[in-house]
C-alpha cells in the first residue's frame, strides 16, 4: 500500500516535470520556425534548464536531455 502511495506522488512529479519540458520545447520550436530568433534564444534558455532538471532528477536520461539540447540549440542556431 506504502508503496502505491510512492509510485502516485512519484508519477505526479514526473509528469509535472514532463509537461515542462513539452511546453517549453514546443514554444522554441514555434519560435524557431516563425524566425524569431532573441525571442528563440530566450525560450532556448528555459527549455535547457527544464530538460536539465528532468535529467538531474532521472526522470529522462542525461543523454537523452543532452540530444534534445544540442537539436533545439542547432535548430535555433540556424535562424538568421
Amino acid at each position: 500500500m506504502k508503496a502505491m502511495r510512492q509510485n502516485a506522488k512519484r508519477r505526479i512529479t514526473n509528469l509535472k516535470a514532463l509537461d515542462a519540458i513539452r511546453k517549453t520545447v514546443k514554444n522554441v520550436r514555434k519560435l524557431a520556425e516563425a524566425g524569431n530568433k532573441s525571442d528563440a534564444h530566450k525560450a532556448l534558455s528555459a527549455a535547457f534548464a527544464a530538460l536539465d532538471k528532468a535529467a538531474k532528477k532521472n526522470i529522462i536520461h542525461k543523454n537523452n536531455a543532452s540530444r534534445r539540447k544540442a537539436r533545439l540549440a542547432q535548430m535555433v542556431g540556424k535562424l538568421k
